[in-house]
């Protein structure tokens, strides 16, 4: 991902009732939630949030699968991590074990395959 797509995610997330239903289908985990379910757990009137939801889905942040009648979201795993090595590459001078963000060789790896994918995006 490129600098400007960084910046649909972070507006993806920059709302309160965005963040909510990210931080809801994060502790939900893989399987997600139905829409009603979010709507209900969160107290949100279901047209409200179907346009949120549909930006997260666009920025990356989630996946929808339809089962029957209804739609279930989940994190998009992939583009959440992503999002963290972005944040975390440059971490303390290219050094991010230094931080805590885990070892050498984890931290090494997720910057080289960010930049993989942006060499191969070009």
């Amino acid at each position: 991902m490129k600098e400007p797509e960084f910046a649909a995610v972070f507006s993806a997330l920059a709302h309160d009732l965005r963040l909510a239903v990210f931080r809801l289908l994060m502790q939900a985990g893989p399987n997600g939630l139905r829409a009603g379910e979010i709507s209900t757990t969160l107290g949100v009137p279901p047209s409200t949030l179907s346009a949120h939801l549909a930006q997260m889905a666009q920025a990356g942040l989630l996946r929808a699968t339809r089962q029957r009648q209804q739609i279930i979201y989940a994190v998009d795993v992939e583009g959440t991590r992503r999002l963290i090595t972005y944040l975390t590459e440059d971490c303390c001078q290219g050094r991010p074990e230094i931080c805590g963000y885990g070892n050498t060789v984890t931290c090494t790896s997720a910057v080289a395959t960010r930049r993989e994918e942006e060499t191969s995006d070009e």
